[in-house]
Parts: structure tokens; C-alpha cells; sequence
């Protein structure tokens, strides 16, 4: 391997060093997203493979990487398709380090999976700079699942030195970037690997894999569709999915799913006999790479059952085809059971929701432990202290008192701040419970708290963060080196209880919608969702509902498989459904048909500053249920703003058909609906603003409105609900006190009255 460029200072005045990756161009100029890599973009083709740049933002480093010590480690995961191979790799690696540092002493050692990829000088004169250099990566030292480190061996003076001097340290920029190229390797069709090669686990792009019809589909074909977008949008988790809709072809190169039947198939492709709900997987002919998943029945109703099949029972499936025998019996969901959330019947415990390994740091500068959080988002917590989380955890105990402590927080707020003694604690000891050769307790201690987590903080995507913090003792000038012997570990057994919290909360409120798919996803399957299309949907409104199966699939964690498509003209008979109305102004009928009850203006005429008699009777409603913290000004948006193609809407509000359900309008112009509204659901900024009642959004701006129009969702017991009633009127409160004390004193004046008149009797 070539040795490590020289390092090059980064600065206003220094030139920049050149980029090591090519920019991708759009496949087209409308493509969306185009500024986030996807599985669809190769990165820059080169002879033989493909080129990629990996940020260290890219592998999930939030801030930049800092080494303190004399003998410090810090770095980032990555992985590699199952489908590639690494030919290539370079390290573009951004740093700087303390001007403290004696060059010809200290260095900075990157490594890959432990083996030694460079040393890397660090002379003064660049010290305190931002310094830039290549480091070359021999791709044998590259395998499946990897970890790149940087690690600082650091010296300040040739005499006795403190380990832990505030002048050992480096940072390493996570806009350092890892060039990767790679080589295809040939895979053969097996439905045994599922999802793989549609969506590989080891892939940190977001996932686009294209959906392909051969005519306008049905509306079982279209909730086929939407429980193989569910599922891969579950797969993808974090990483969001697109689902582009195409109409009687593929796309030129690379993976899809195909869902036909045997009188309605797409142009060149040859399909296998269809004998009932089918399932393949067929290689793509060249010069196309890729493979092609197919869904495929008689019908479009055996279609929809070959899509339930891949996604409750693909581990099962084996070869190149399988025929889906015998009915699919899929057991009823409940509301709230969806397997990413915490359950609301008890407490769950952390080893539920995260491995072992997460739960347990070492070292002085370990890093945090994250349990991320999926709440129900119309948990009523009001006037409580919050979800209590029960502690158990276990540390190194300290040779003296000192400042060490587990710090909580949920985000990036702190809860509380949990002391490390010197002796391990009397009370619980996690001794009991484990064999005698494990239990010594000698250097180990447990503790148990309880701490609950305040309720603003509980939101339906959050994560617990706990922080072993030890305080590094003070040895004196002339220590050989810092002990790295302190460890912490939060005990799997740990719960947090959400059971105790009724479902109740006012809506409309998009955010709930943006980050977790809420109300739909009250039901796992969505069974309680009716999705209604224009009468003739165009491929982009196709498109926006597969992408919006697939956020749901990947909030609940479950597919879609009770989901139910339909169009203006029949939407009349689900009246008991939770609406997702999708289209534009002058293909969805609905937006006119239902405009008294929407928070905009159909024809176009906004009367956001306009008050009218009827807006005194709501302002009267308003009074009578209280201000529970939204914004009252109520707006009223035209349908205008999304005519242009670069604006769209979202707007929600109480069903038109029946009271307590909901309905949320997706509303954009004719053709551009995947792009705007997309980009607002798939980005992590715009997705922030998406909240109250309506957003509309234009390019990458999101404005807000709120009309003001309240209803509630869900039930409290009757003295919860009483209170919750009475505490936003305390004039209506006194006023039953009185009322409530000349009562009990009329009572009372009756009782000595006739107790009066007995006696005078006798």
C-alpha cells in the first residue's frame, strides 16, 4: 500500500485538498432527494465497480471525535453489501491536536478491525491546525461488518507526565470521509435471501427501490403494494424508503418489484406460471444489472395474498418461486400493540429494546448508552411526574469518594444525575441472582433507582441516554498511565411503564403524523385506515402513498396488511376509518366536496383574517374546552399555494363522516406530489416544523397554521376527565364549591332541624 499523503492545513486561506469522489449527477432533473444518497444511486461509476465517499456523519458520528490521554480510542462503524466487494478503500481524514503534543513521541494510529492502517506523524508545526491527509486502506483488512479507529498516543513532556492532562487531545472532524470502491459480486435469484438483495441491512443509504405496475393498478393490486412498502419501509427503519410507481416497465438498471397477474403484465419481462399467489425472484438480462421480486396471482385478490406472504412469512420461503397454498390466517391486531412501541399493558424492559453489548461502556471517556424510545403519542400524562423508569445498574466502585456519577437524559435534556459511591451499595445486590463465581463484589457495585421521565420529554421518537461519568483521580505528575479499569453496565432488567397513562389527546397535531404515522398507526396493520386516491391517480400519487406506507411501516414495525385503498366515490363506506386522503386540487374531489370542514379554502379564497358569526360560536367552544397549549390563530390556506408544482399541503382535521375519526389531506400539484411532500416526510429539518394543524410547505420552507378547530381522540376515567374539564375553568370550579357547600349546609340545617324538633317532642 502507498504511504499516507502529506498532511495539507485547512483554512480560509489554505487551498482545499481535491475531492475524492465525483458528484453523482440526478438521474433526471426532478429526481427527489437528490442531495441524500440512495440505493438507487450507485455513486461515481468507475471501470469494473463503483465508487463511494462515506462521511463519518454518514456512519452515524453526531459530533466530531475526541481522543484525550495518553492512550485514547474513538471511531465509526461501517459494512459492506453482501453483494460487494471492497477493492479500494482511502481514508480522507480531517483533524487537528494539541500544540502540547512532542512530535517525535506522540502519533495518531488508524485502524481497521484492529489491524494497523497508518501511523501518522504529528509535527508541531501543524499543531493546532486543521490538517487534512489521505491514508490509504489495504481492502484485505475490509470485511462485512467493520470498525474504524482512531487511536491517539499522545506525550506532553520526557519526564513524569499526568495521564490525564487536559493538554493531550486530538479531534478528528466527522466530515472526515472514507472512499470506498467496490466490485459487484454475482448473486444468484434465491428468495432465501429476502429482503436481500432489495434492501440489504448493511447498506446505510436510504433505501429507493422502484415498484412497477403493467397498467393502472387495482385497488387490491394498490394494497399489495402497500404491505410490501410497509415492510420494506420497516426493514429500513432509520434509513427511510422511496418507492418509486412506474407504469409498464422498468426501470433501466437495478433492482425492483414487479406486481402483475396473468392477464396484466409488464413489457419484457417474461414472468413464471402463475398457479396462485406467487412469489419470484428473476436475474435482470443484460446489460441491466439487478433482480427483479416477483409478486404476482391470478387475480389482483391473490396478488394482495402473495404480498402478505412475503411480508409475515419470507423467512420461510426457499428457491427461485414458491405458491402461497391454503388461506392466509393472520391473527386480529389490538390497538397500541405495534412492535416498536412500548407497550401500554406493562412495564418493558431495556433488554427488550436494546442488545447486551449496548447496555455496557468501559473506560473513562466511554461513550453513552442509547435506548431509543417509540412511545404511543396520545399517552394523557397530565398533571403527572412522568413515566417511571425503574434502575438497576452496575459500576466500578470508587477508591475514594468522589464526583463520579450515571448521568440520565432523555434527548439532549437532563433528568438526573445518579452518584457512583466508593462501596457498593447494601441494599439490592444483583448477587443474588447470579452464580458464586460471578457474584464476587469486589471491585463491582449495584445500585437500584427509581426516576421517572417529565412528560414534555416522553414524545413519540425520543432516546434515553445514560452517561457513566468517573472522575479521572488526580495521580500526580508520575504515573506510568491511566488505568482504564472502571466499567459501567445498565442491567437488562431495568423497565420503564407506560401502562399506568390513558390514551387521550386533541388533534389535529401533524407531528404526531410526521414522526409517527399517528392515528393511523393506532392499529399496527392499519385496519382502521382507509386510503382514498383520486379517481385516475397519476404514478407520483402512487408514489407518495407507497412512500407513506412505508413511514408507517417503519414506525410500527409491522406491515400494512389491513390497510384499505379506495377513491371519492367510495369512500362513503368507511366511515369508521381514519382517513389519508391523498391528490391535487383538480383531481381529488373531496378538497372541494369537503371544504367547509377542512382548515383551507377549496376556491382558492383564503379568510385567514376574516371574522364571521360562525367563528364566534367556535371561539365560544374554545372557551368551554380551554387553551391546551396550541396555537389559536385560526387560518384558513388556499388550495393556491401548491398550484404552482413547487408548493403542497398537509393538512388535518375531524372526519367529515363520523366525529372522534381523523382524516389527513397529502395535497400537491399534479405530478410533483412524491417530490414536495416526500422531501418534507423523508427530511430530519423539515419533518421538525411539520406540526399543529396545517403546514404548507414551499422548496425546503415549511410555514405552519393552525385553524384552531380542536377534537379529542380516545377516553379518560370519569373523575380523570372531571378534572381535566374543571382545571381550565377555576371560576366554574368555585362556583361548584359554593354550590357543593350550601348543598351539604342545607342537608345538615334539615338534619339538626328535625333533630331539634324530636327532642322538643320529648
Amino acid at each position: 500500500m502507498p504511504p499516507p499523503s502529506p498532511a495539507i492545513p485547512l483554512g480560509p486561506v489554505a487551498a482545499q485538498p481535491p475531492r475524492l469522489a465525483e458528484k453523482v449527477p440526478a438521474a433526471d432533473e426532478r429526481r427527489p432527494f437528490a442531495r441524500t444518497p440512495t440505493t438507487a444511486e450507485p455513486g461515481a461509476l468507475v471501470p469494473g465497480g463503483r465508487r463511494q465517499a462515506l462521511t463519518f456523519a454518514d456512519l452515524g458520528a453526531r459530533d466530531p471525535l475526541q481522543l484525550h490521554g495518553t492512550d485514547a480510542q474513538n471511531g465509526v462503524a461501517f459494512s459492506v453489501r453482501s453483494d460487494e466487494v471492497v477493492t479500494g478503500a482511502v481514508l480522507h481524514l480531517v483533524y487537528s491536536y494539541s500544540p502540547a503534543l512532542l512530535p517525535d513521541l506522540s502519533q495518531l494510529k488508524v485502524l481497521v478491525n484492529g489491524e494497523v492502517a497508518a501511523t501518522l506523524p504529528l509535527p508541531q508545526d501543524q499543531a493546532g491546525m486543521t490538517v487534512a491527509r489521505d491514508v490509504p486502506i489495504d481492502p484485505r483488512f475490509v470485511t462485512e461488518y467493520n470498525h474504524l479507529n482512531l487511536q491517539l498516543i499522545g506525550h506532553y513532556t520526557r519526564r513524569c507526565e499526568n495521564p490525564a492532562s487536559s493538554s493531550l487531545w486530538a479531534t478528528v472532524s466527522n466530515a472526515s470521509r472514507l472512499d470506498l470502491r467496490y466490485a459487484s459480486l454475482p448473486v444468484r435469484p434465491d428468495l432465501g435471501a429476502l429482503p436481500a438483495p432489495f434492501f440489504d441491512r448493511r447498506d446505510v443509504r436510504r433505501l429507493e427501490l422502484p415498484f412497477v405496475f403493467a397498467s393502472d393498478p387495482s385497488r387490491d393490486t394498490l394494497e399489495a403494494a402497500g404491505i410490501a412498502a410497509s415492510w420494506f419501509g420497516a426493514l429500513a427503519a432509520y434509513r427511510g424508503a422511496l418507492f418509486p410507481a412506474r407504469i409498464g416497465s422498468l426501470p433501466g438498471s437495478g433492482n425492483a418489484v414487479v406486481f402483475a397477474t396473468a392477464d396484466e403484465r409488464p413489457d419484457g419481462l417474461p414472468l413464471p406460471a402463475i398457479d396462485g399467489p406467487t412469489l419470484a425472484v428473476v436475474a435482470r438480462q443484460a446489460p441491466a444489472n439487478g433482480q427483479v421480486l416477483l409478486v404476482l396471482g391470478r387475480t389482483p385478490a391473490e396478488v394482495k395474498t402473495a404480498a402478505i406472504a412475503l411480508s409475515l412469512g419470507s423467512s420461510t420461503l426457499a428457491g427461485t418461486r414458491a405458491v402461497v397454498s391454503g388461506a392466509l390466517r393472520v391473527a386480529p391486531r389490538v390497538p397500541y400493540d405495534a412492535p416498536n412501541w412500548l407497550s401500554s399493558t406493562r412495564a418493558v424492559k431495556f433488554g427488550e429494546l436494546a442488545g447486551e453489548r449496548a447496555l455496557a461502556v468501559s473506560g473513562y471517556d466511554a461513550g453513552v448508552v442509547r435506548i431509543d424510545l417509540r412511545v404511543p403519542p396520545d399517552l394523557f400524562m397530565w398533571n403527572t411526574r412522568g413515566a417511571p423508569i425503574d434502575l438497576r445498574y452496575r459500576y466500578t466502585v470508587r477508591p475514594r469518594a468522589d464526583r463520579s456519577s450515571l448521568n440520565v437524559s432523555v434527548g439532549d435534556t437532563f433528568v438526573d444525575a445518579l452518584p457512583i459511591p466508593a462501596q457498593a451499595s447494601p441494599g439490592w445486590r444483583l448477587s443474588r441472582y447470579l452464580p458464586a463465581a460471578l457474584a464476587s463484589e469486589a471491585g463491582a457495585g449495584n445500585a437500584r433507582a427509581t426516576l421517572h421521565v417529565p412528560p414534555p420529554l416522553l414524545t413519540p421518537r425520543t432516546q434515553l441516554r445514560l452517561n457513566f461519568f468517573y472522575e479521572i483521580p488526580d495521580s500526580g505528575e508520575c504515573t506510568v498511565r491511566l488505568l482504564q479499569n472502571v466499567q459501567g453496565a445498565i442491567d437488562p432488567d431495568s423497565t420503564i411503564d407506560v401502562s399506568s397513562f390513558p390514551h387521550y389527546m386533541a388533534l389535529p397535531d401533524l407531528a404526531v403524523f410526521a414522526n409517527s404515522g399517528f392515528p393511523f398507526t393506532r392499529m399496527a396493520d392499519l385496519s382502521d385506515t382507509a386510503v382514498v386516491l383520486p379517481a385516475a391517480p397519476t404514478p407520483d400519487v402512487y408514489s407518495l402513498y407507497l412512500l407513506a406506507m412505508g413511514r408507517m411501516g417503519a414506525s410500527t414495525g409491522y406491515p400494512a396488511t389491513g390497510v384499505t385503498v379506495t377513491d371519492a366515490a367510495g369512500v362513503g363506506e368507511f366511515a369508521n376509518k381514519d382517513l389519508l386522503v391523498l391528490g391535487a386540487p383538480d383531481t381529488q374531489p373531496l378538497l372541494e366536496r369537503w371544504a367547509a370542514r377542512m382548515p383551507f379554502a377549496a376556491n382558492g379564497n383564503g379568510n385567514g383574517g376574516r371574522f364571521d358569526l360562525g367563528d364566534l360560536v367556535l371561539r365560544l367552544g374554545d372557551w368551554w374546552r380551554g387553551t391546551p397549549g396550541v396555537e389559536r390563530e385560526r387560518a384558513r390556506a388556499s388550495l393556491s399555494v401548491v398550484t404552482d408544482g413547487s408548493g403542497a399541503l398537509i393538512a388535518g382535521f375531524e372526519s367529515p363522516l363520523r366525529r372522534t375519526r381523523s382524516a389527513v389531506a397529502l395535497i400537491g400539484a399534479s405530478g410533483q406530489a412524491d417530490t414536495v411532500l416526500g422531501r418534507a416526510l423523508l427530511d430530519d429539518d423539515m419533518l421538525a416544523s411539520i406540526q399543529g394543524g396545517m403546514v404548507t410547505i414551499r422548496d425546503r420552507t415549511v410555514t405552519v397554521t393552525s385553524d384552531g378547530t380542536q377534537y379529542y381522540v380516545g377516553a379518560l376515567p370519569p373523575i380523570e376527565r372531571l378534572r381535566w374539564v374543571l382545571s381550565a375553568h377555576p371560576l366554574l370550579l368555585a362556583l361548584g364549591g359554593v354550590l357543593a357547600a350550601l348543598v351539604v349546609a342545607a342537608i345538615f340545617y334539615r338534619l339538626l332541624r328535625a333533630q331539634a324538633t324530636r327532642r322538643l317532642k320529648e
